[in-house]
């Protein structure tokens, strides 16, 4: 599983967890019981104060991997796009389709360019990654109200469940992207 999900995303961190505070001490409280999680590194905890000019690199921290995830999304997406178009052409043309038999080459051409552009707009979607919002809009509104906010970038499911546990039991506003 972990092979596949590696072919369309280059972040160490597909998932965010956020929590919104009133006070400092809460949200630093929180963001210290995140960090003594077993193999939580500090790195995964942020923490966003009020008026943070640098609150949307807190929330997405991997500049580079976002950039990955987009190269391997839209390659990957566009094969699998391309390969789908074969698969069409070749199932329709051994369905005796007769527009297809009547123009074989301009109707393979035309499934492969079908299937490879969805595949692209596929890939692009996974790039822009439309399930970040429901994070990045609390913390954004979070950061203009006055707030502190506490972000956490989990690298597996056993560590999003915890995070998620832990920031819970705060019993602060949470927000996640899984």
């Amino acid at each position: 599983m972990m092979n596949i999900v590696k072919l369309f995303f280059g972040e160490h961190s597909l998932s965010k967890v956020a929590a919104s505070y009133d006070s400092e001490s809460a949200a630093m409280s929180a963001a210290r019981a995140v960090e003594c999680l077993p193999h939580m590194h500090s790195r995964q905890v942020q923490l966003v104060h009020p008026q943070d000019k640098d609150w949307g690199r807190k929330v997405e921290p991997e500049g580079a991997g976002i950039w990955r995830t987009a190269v391997r999304s839209h390659v990957t997406c566009a094969t699998l796009g391309f390969a789908a178009g074969i698969l069409v052409f070749a199932g329709l043309m051994l369905g005796g389709v007769e527009a297809v038999r009547s123009t074989p080459g301009m109707s393979l051409v035309a499934m492969v360019l079908f299937g490879t552009m969805f595949g692209l707009m596929v890939g692009g979607l996974l790039t822009i990654r439309p399930d970040h919002e429901a994070v990045i809009a609390p913390v954004r509104e979070g950061v203009k109200a006055g707030r502190w906010a506490v972000v956490v970038h989990p690298a597996s499911r056993q560590q999003f469940a915890a995070v998620l546990r832990v920031l819970r039991g705060t019993e602060a506003p949470v927000a996640t992207t899984l």
